[in-house]
């Protein structure tokens, strides 16, 4: 399984738990194949910088998860024909090992 981040841009005229309707509902796709939920962050509503379809604002979802590929086509498709999301971003985050740094040579000796 590997890492992934979501953004999701919900339609804010979706009221409070329409919102939390659907987070849970994108945690169960998720789960139901044995992935995991790292972290979830309800953004709140936030101006858009451009218009979407004549709409200005939006509910900002954030999520880190674990989870096989065909997990993430499946939410993707749901994303996908979900009326209620008008942008959806799934990304995969890719684990960088951190290379040893190696300790400076000591100063040559001064002249004498």
């Amino acid at each position: 399984m590997r890492t992934y981040e979501t953004v999701i841009i919900l339609k804010p005229q979706m009221s409070d738990a329409e919102i939390a309707d659907f987070v849970e509902k994108t945690k169960k796709l998720i789960t139901a194949d044995g992935g995991e939920i790292l972290l979830e962050d309800k953004m709140g509503r936030r101006r858009l910088t451009h218009a979407i379809h004549h709409i200005r604002d939006g509910f900002y979802v954030f999520m880190k998860f674990k989870a096989g590929a065909n997990t993430v086509a499946a939410m993707n498709q749901q994303m996908r024909v979900n009326e209620l999301v008008m942008r959806c971003g799934v990304f995969k985050i890719e684990e960088t090992k951190a290379k040893p740094v190696a300790p400076k040579a000591a100063a040559a000796p001064a002249a004498k």
